[in-house]
């Protein structure tokens, strides 16, 4: 395949892996695609180790990180407050209302101070000082490509990108916030719809891929939510996309790093067994019903928080409940979840990363033909 973004990636297929896993964004490189790792579940240092591991695996292939610079979120215009002095602003009743929710489902207590609350310091999760870190760490491997995966990069990443010949990609979930990204000077656009897993809108991925392209024309745009197989290849490129931007459907690879238990409730699961839900980072993300997110909904939950501080109130007992969700029949299993789209549906079979990259294309190719058949 040939086109704008195989020309400006170096790659075979316009196919890009958004993972938090090392091993699927090297196999997604080799088989032909991009690996794009995902920062923000990684401590600075395993993102150091991780990316030089990438570039020993894939050579001069290219890959590139997503980095969470979110436009706003609590203490940003107080000038980047400490997560300390945020974790003083979480009422007293969102503090009981989560112990009590843990009490309920035996979630075994901690073992000591949170890993990635002791790998951040004072820095507030999903907020610019943290990113900034992770941004150096970044520059210092050969990546690709940059992406910012909640709204506009800040003009410090866009222009250290660029000095140093990196492109620069964001999501966007409406054509307005494309616009603003282009402003801003992003080199590609990921028109994110509804379906997709993570922080995400409402409009479907089929209605705003077009009006993302037409909008901000002549920047390329990957379309993203929905995809997992090469009939949405095809969909993509016919609405005007130059490639696919794909991330629920490497959850259920071999190599991915999945936590067990909700690997099987994703192989199990429909497309009708996700929700959009403020439950893990205070802002709507699409992650897996299951007894964690009925329960924020719940008559007896106080409301989520705004973020940082929803991320900061629950990352230490998403940690617990990962810990005892090993046992598939306890409470913590219960609770369990992670993000993931609506495309979960089809993820019914583990298979190797270059597989589904292979498939997709074997899929693509069909999918053209046929509607090339109906032209003779």
């Amino acid at each position: 395949m040939k086109n704008r973004i195989c020309d400006m990636l170096g790659i075979e297929f316009p196919i890009l892996a958004f993972t938090h896993c090392r091993d699927v964004a090297a196999a997604v490189t080799k088989a032909g695609g991009m690996g794009v790792l995902g920062a923000e579940a990684l401590t600075p240092a395993q993102l150091d180790i991780d990316l030089a591991w990438i570039k020993e695996q894939v050579g001069d292939k290219p890959f590139g990180v997503d980095l969470i610079v979110p436009a706003k979120y609590e203490g940003k215009a107080e000038g980047e407050v400490t997560a300390s002095q945020l974790r003083d602003r979480i009422p007293q009743a969102h503090r009981d209302f989560l112990e009590d929710l843990l009490n309920r489902y035996d979630v075994p207590p901690p073992l000591g101070e949170s890993r990635r609350d002791a790998s951040r310091g004072d820095a507030p999760p999903m907020s610019y000082s943290l990113a900034s870190h992770m941004m150096e760490i970044a520059f210092g491997h050969p990546i690709k490509l940059l992406v910012n995966a909640l709204g506009t990069p800040p003009s410090d990443m866009v222009q250290r990108a660029h000095d140093q010949g990196i492109l620069v990609g964001a999501l966007a979930g409406k054509a307005v916030h494309a616009q603003r990204h282009v402003a801003a000077g992003v080199d590609l656009i990921i028109a994110q719809g509804g379906e997709a897993g993570g922080h995400t809108g409402e409009i479907g991925t089929m209605v705003l891929v077009p009006e993302v392209v037409d909008a901000v024309a002549p920047v390329p745009v990957l379309a993203a939510g929905g995809i997992g197989g090469g009939r949405q290849l095809a969909a993509a490129l016919a609405l005007g996309a130059d490639g696919v931007w794909c991330g629920s459907v490497w959850l259920t690879t071999d190599e991915a790093e999945t936590h067990p238990t909700v690997k099987q409730k994703f192989l199990a699961a429909t497309s009708s067994d996700t929700v959009r839900s403020r439950s893990k980072t205070g802002k709507p993300a699409r992650q897996l019903k299951s007894a964690w997110t009925e329960e924020w909904e719940g008559p007896n939950s106080p409301g989520t928080l705004p973020m940082p501080l929803q991320p900061l109130l629950v990352g230490a007992a998403e940690e617990r409940i990962a810990r005892g969700a090993h046992d598939p029949a306890s409470g913590s299993a219960k609770l369990a979840n992670y993000f993931v789209g609506q495309i979960v549906g089809s993820m019914n079979e583990p298979k190797p990363a270059a597989r589904v990259v292979m498939d997709m294309v074997e899929e693509f190719i069909e999918a053209v033909q046929r509607v090339e058949s109906m032209m003779e």
